[in-house]
């Protein structure tokens, strides 16, 4: 199973980057978490660039999305609202056909970053995201000096993450389940 994990910080010391490597270490057997690095290459959303005119930053990550089993977004809140980088990467994926009904978890850094969380989640709804409530989660590290070796090592913080990656992964497994039923039922 391989999902694919977005920061939306382009920090080079990061929370919401550091979350998304320790996630990696912390994943069940057999599921792969890759940290998607390309955001802050991906070009401005421009709707008359999207068909035959496709940037090819644009048509990797679609491609890259597309592969995915699911996606785990962390980002941070800027100015109570989301980060423009993220914002714009989704923006790149409402046209496509690899984002609709894909499986999404949020974890957001910081308890008081609640504005960027309501936003992103109207967002991914409206972009048709399967979001996956019980696997999205705030873990509180605003303030905290943490790389993603003590977030994985940390009980406070790699108990929960650990909690939501195994929920995440149940509900991807049973999305898939669902997939397969519903691809044979139609045969």
């Amino acid at each position: 199973m391989k999902i694919i994990a977005i920061s939306g910080s382009l920090r080079a010391v990061s929370l919401n980057t550091a979350v998304l490597h320790a996630a990696g270490r912390l994943a069940p057997a057999g599921v792969e978490i890759l940290v998607y690095e390309g955001i802050g290459q991906l070009p401005f959303f421009n709707p008359d660039l999207d068909g035959e005119r496709l940037p090819r930053q644009i048509a990797d990550f679609r491609n890259i999305i597309g592969t995915a089993d699911g996606l785990l977004i962390s980002s941070p809140e800027y100015a109570r609202g989301v980060a423009g980088v993220t914002k714009n990467a989704l923006d790149w994926l409402v046209g496509s056909f690899e984002f609709p009904n894909k499986p999404v978890a949020l974890i957001n850094t910081s308890p008081r970053a609640t504005h960027a969380q309501a936003a992103l989640t109207i967002t991914l709804e409206t972009m048709s995201a399967r979001l996956v409530k019980d696997a999205s989660i705030t873990l509180p590290l605003l303030g905290t000096v943490n790389d993603a070796d003590s977030i994985a090592t940390n009980p406070e913080f790699a108990g929960p993450l650990r909690s939501a990656l195994e929920i995440y992964v149940r509900a991807l497994r049973a999305i898939a389940e669902e997939e397969l039923h519903s691809e044979q039922f139609t045969k």
